[in-house]
């Protein structure tokens, strides 16, 4: 009854506290408009008050939480847009919905005249003329909708909604921030247009390049031979169907070339984006890290899907760019996985990389999943640049003790260098190499260390692959595209199929962060990528491929790949 009653006080303190908010738009005079949105935006999206403090609420009528535990964003989603979760509807709460009606149906025509518009509910059959489900919010209203649960039509939300109990100024940080929030269509769209642009940096090898391209391009020109179509939809279908079907945009694709240091990438890619803003960017190939570019994405809130790298940023907060992979570092964090698995606590780890060279990703992906579970950090042996790898194996082999496991995280160049464990006596050793750094070319393994050797493999056994493959193969032919690499017109076939589907799902709410939320729900995608044997996010998730093969050598020419282990997840 004590908490009750404490709570009971401090509602009605809050309830005052509303009633007299739209008097006081003190609180906010102290800072700009842009600083109390972002004010908001920790409240928002953290649960965080701007003094540092929890935002602290109150749920099922009178038991307190942390509101981090009970964020916004958590059911209204970063766009604001809403979401459905079982039986529970979130609405949405984003700017431009807020703050007018929430009619029962969206789907009608617009009238064409102008004074119809106004009441666009009138042009519906008189069948389909049903009351608003809520007024237009005011800031007062709102406010209590936020700390008191009550909705402007008088009845109560939804107890699973939280209570938040936040002060005047806070409160006025909140409603600054949902006043801007999705208010707007995103940059890069128009009433005909949904622009794209995907960027390829000086470097890169030009098959490559226009392997990536003519997909990119090809994925386009089928988007928009639907124009005619669905252009006469918009005109011409039915009432119940406009707004679908006049939410069809054409798609456009810009190619962002950078060149120089990739210091200089940033203002070269804001010069781009300045002159000509896109919606999103489509997959893109550097020849080096991508960090740059994930950098500037995240600061413009430009969203990037499925870069065509190997280097990705490693992050676990980040939004706006979307990975095929952790690239390099998640086979590292597979040969971890696999030898907590399989080796006994006290096995004695050597990893052997060239410092700067990417074989230094792999070796931290390693180290990451093995410290993790408490294992000790790994001995490293780090080679300077032209360096031979050979030597420091054999000094390994020749130890007293030597180490039972050695990490081989070098390229294809140094794979011959593995011959010095044919002629190595004592106990055996076992080596980890990588697939991706060789390139999937094994061919300089000496056939006598076979036995001795596990590759981390990250992709879908080349046997495995069989009518995935096809389908694409196909789907190039169809176009007259050539075969030339296998591996990126495959990942590009992929994204082909997420950025229509994504598309269609926003409807006529072009907004980026909705745009990636679709896709943060997509399910497991199994038969429409060759190379990977499933691809999936979930929410907040940046790398669709989780997980790596451990695979040996089997005779054959070139050599075959025979499967060791499951697929291993990180």
């Amino acid at each position: 009854m004590k908490r009750i009653a404490i709570l009971v006080g401090v509602l009605l303190a809050i309830a005052t506290q509303v009633a007299s908010w739209a008097d006081e738009a003190a609180p906010l005079r102290s800072v700009t408009a842009e600083m109390a949105a972002r004010y908001g935006e920790m409240i928002y999206r953290q649960g965080v008050l701007p003094s540092g403090e929890p935002v602290m609420a109150v749920v099922q009528e009178d038991i307190p939480v942390d509101g981090r535990m009970f964020t916004c964003v958590h059911c209204h989603q970063r766009s604001g847009l809403g979401s459905l979760e079982g039986t529970v509807i979130t609405p949405r709460t984003n700017g431009l919905d807020l703050f007018r009606p929430w009619r029962r149906t969206g789907a009608w025509r617009q009238p064409e005249d102008e004074a119809a518009r106004v009441s666009g509910r009138q042009a519906l059959p008189p069948q389909y003329r049903v009351a608003d489900h809520r007024p237009a919010y005011t800031l007062e209203t709102l406010a209590e909708a936020i700390e008191l649960g009550a909705h402007p039509t008088g009845r109560e939300l939804n107890p699973v909604m939280p209570r938040y109990l936040l002060g005047q100024r806070d409160m006025g940080y909140l409603l600054e921030y949902l006043k801007t929030l999705s208010s707007e269509p995103a940059p890069g769209v128009d009433d005909t247009t949904l622009r794209f642009a995907t960027v390829v940096t000086e470097g890169v090898p030009p098959a490559e390049r226009e392997a990536m391209l003519a997909v990119l391009q090809a994925l386009v020109a089928d988007h928009n031979r639907q124009s005619r179509h669905q252009g006469e939809l918009a005109d011409k279908g039915p009432f119940f169907m406009s707004e679908h079907n006049a939410s069809f945009r054409l798609y456009s694709l810009d190619v962002w070339e950078l060149s120089g240091e990739p210091a200089t990438w940033p203002q070269q890619l804001a010069a781009y984006d300045e002159a000509r803003p896109v919606f999103a960017l489509l997959g893109g190939m550097a020849a080096g890290d991508w960090a740059p570019i994930h950098e500037f994405c995240e600061r413009r809130r430009i969203p990037c899907l499925f870069p065509l790298t190997e280097r990705p940023k490693i992050t676990k907060t980040d939004w706006y760019t979307l990975y095929f992979s952790k690239g390099f570092y998640q086979e590292g964090e597979a040969a971890a996985r696999h030898l907590i698995r399989d080796q006994g606590e006290g096995v004695q780890v050597v990893q052997i990389y060239r410092q700067g060279a990417d074989g230094e990703r792999t070796a931290a992906g390693f180290e990451a999943a093995w410290q993790e579970v408490g294992r000790p950090a790994p001995e490293r042996v780090i080679l300077g640049a032209a360096e031979p790898a050979a030597p420091a194996l054999e000094r390994l082999l020749s130890r007293q003790e030597r180490p039972q496991q050695v990490l081989y995280w070098l390229g294809r160049d140094d794979l011959a260098g593995l011959g010095v464990l044919a002629g190595a006596a004592g106990s055996p050793v076992q080596v980890l190499v990588s697939g991706g750094l060789a390139g999937e070319d094994f061919s300089a393994v000496p056939p006598a260390v076979w036995p001795a050797l596990l590759i981390t493999y990250p992709y879908e056994l080349p046997a495995d692959r069989g009518r995935k493959a096809m389908a694409v193969a196909n789907w190039l032919k169809v176009r007259k595209i050539p075969p030339m690499s296998p591996v990126i017109q495959a990942r590009m076939y992929f994204l082909g199929g997420i950025l229509a589907e994504a598309v269609g799902c926003m409807r006529s709410d072009f907004y980026r962060d909705y745009f990636l939320e679709g896709i943060d729900m997509m399910v497991d995608q199994t038969a429409t990528i060759a190379v990977y044997p499933r691809l999936s996010f979930g929410p907040g998730q940046r790398y669709a491929s989780k997980g790596c093969y451990i695979v040996r050598l089997a005779a054959g020419s070139p050599p075959q790949l025979v499967r060791a282990s499951d697929w291993i997840t990180y």
